[in-house]
């Protein structure tokens, strides 16, 4: 299971959340940036905008999977003291 190989790795589902807003923001960035440095104009501005914008719904579900993964592991595996 991805998920589970990923909770391994060390990756929470804040840093998911985390990769999604600054995908969110990047794309803004990349779409202004793109349409002041591309002689192509909007069009392409907006493709910049639009692939990079497509990573957010990515990094939002992945973030949720690792939330409910870690909820689910955390009552499957209390931590004892």
């Amino acid at each position: 299971m991805i998920v589970k190989m990923l909770h391994e790795k060390g990756l929470k589902a804040e840093h998911a959340y985390t990769a999604a807003f600054a995908s969110i923001g990047l794309s803004v960035v990349s779409s202004c940036g793109s349409m002041k440095a591309e002689p192509a104009g909007t069009a392409r501005a907006d493709r910049w905008g639009i692939f990079v914008g497509e990573w957010a719904p990515t990094f939002f579900a992945l973030g949720l999977a690792l939330a409910h993964y870690e909820r689910d592991h955390d009552l499957l595996h209390p931590i004892t003291h």
